[in-house]
């Protein structure tokens, strides 16, 4: 997971200093985790909405990432949508995790047989120690074969 927070610090800085962490990526799923801290926090004492946004987007990016080396293409990747729902205040240790890595593939396949832009809605669901899910973050990404 090092190489994952290398990346972090020199690509993306604010979700290094803020405390995100990649804990596992795997074929099918992606999971980042980041603890509530006073340099994430909001006036309510609880994650910042943008702090959670950034550690759930990393998770669906990361896998669509991981499609894109793996089949070797060159391929341009862009959020076009997104949408979030809070259900409870985040505090403590919070775990994102997007669990769609077996449909980019087949995007993935899909892309490069046909050439045609694709985009595919993800989701990222973030859950506190005790199970409970404080968020959920849907980004509809594009992609497009570069030539």
């Amino acid at each position: 997971m090092f190489k994952y927070t290398l990346f972090t610090f020199f690509k993306l800085p604010s979700v290094f200093w803020t405390g995100i962490r990649t804990t596992k990526v795997t074929d099918t799923s992606c999971e980042v985790s980041v603890k509530h801290r006073w340099i994430n926090q909001n006036p309510f004492k609880s994650m910042f909405w943008a702090v959670q946004g950034m550690a759930a987007e990393l998770t669906t990016g990361l896998l669509i990432m991981k499609g894109i080396k793996e089949s070797s293409a060159k391929v341009s990747m862009l959020v076009l949508n997104n949408n979030a729902n809070f259900s409870k205040k985040a505090t403590g240790r919070i775990t994102f995790a997007c669990t769609q890595g077996a449909e980019i593939s087949q995007l993935m396949d899909e892309l490069i047989k046909s050439g045609t832009p694709k985009t595919i809605w993800m989701e990222s669901v973030g859950t506190d120690e005790a199970g409970d899910v404080v968020s959920r973050f849907n980004f509809e990404w594009t992609l497009i074969v570069k030539k």
